[in-house]
């Protein structure tokens, strides 16, 4: 007597396959997006070494700063606080990677516009620059520059040196920064518009100190 397979077997078995195999491609994806959320670049500004005062005398721990970026237009800062230096780190980068903005960029390389940032006795100028110039920039600030992906910019600390406050006030100025195509879609008018009252604006200024 001749075996005859069962076509519900069969189907069976090439739905099992066709499972195991998306359970594999799923696998693969989310293997690849861990690997392209990695591909972030970060700098330890500073690291300082604080103590406590206890009962029993002083208990030592160390407190980082870091910057997290993609290169691509986002960035983050975050600071962590532990008894070992590379925990300390880890902390400061975990919290960094939670707290990243997104900044506008002119043709990938530079700012749209001059923006002053504040924060306590912080206080920094961020001016755009032409092509070439290159980060012309403090310690604290060039870190987040470089990581955001900036290419030409000029800054100037024109407050307190405090790395910590030279970064949050960097960080307080990108988040004003914004893109001629935001100011059109808020003001509901084209992008050209805003650009040409730019231009008219530049123009006459010109005119007026000759």
């Amino acid at each position: 007597m001749a075996y005859a397979p069962r076509s519900g077997g069969e189907g069976g078995g090439e739905g099992g396959r066709e499972r195991r195999g998306r359970r594999r491609d799923g696998g693969g994806d989310n293997r690849q997006e861990r690997q392209d959320g990695d591909e972030l670049k970060d700098k330890l500004v500073t690291i300082n070494r604080v103590a406590k005062v206890v009962k029993g005398g002083r208990r030592f721990s160390f407190a980082a700063l870091v910057v997290v970026g993609d290169e691509k237009g986002r960035v983050g800062w975050g600071a962590g606080k532990a008894r070992e230096v590379p925990e300390a780190i880890r902390k400061a980068t975990e919290r960094a990677k939670r707290t990243m903005i997104r900044v506008p960029m002119r043709e990938g390389r530079t700012l749209h516009h001059d923006v002053i940032g504040e924060f306590g006795a912080g206080r920094v100028l961020l001016r755009a620059a032409p092509a070439g110039t290159g980060i012309i920039a403090g310690g604290p600030m060039r870190a987040v520059f470089e990581t955001l992906g900036m290419g030409d910019v000029v800054a100037k600390c024109m407050g307190s040196a405090n790395p910590h406050n030279m970064v949050k006030a960097t960080f307080a100025a990108l988040t004003k920064c914004t893109s001629p195509r935001a100011v059109a879609s808020r003001r509901g008018k084209k992008v050209a518009d805003i650009l040409g009252q730019k231009k008219d604006a530049g123009e006459a200024t010109e005119a007026a100190n000759a």
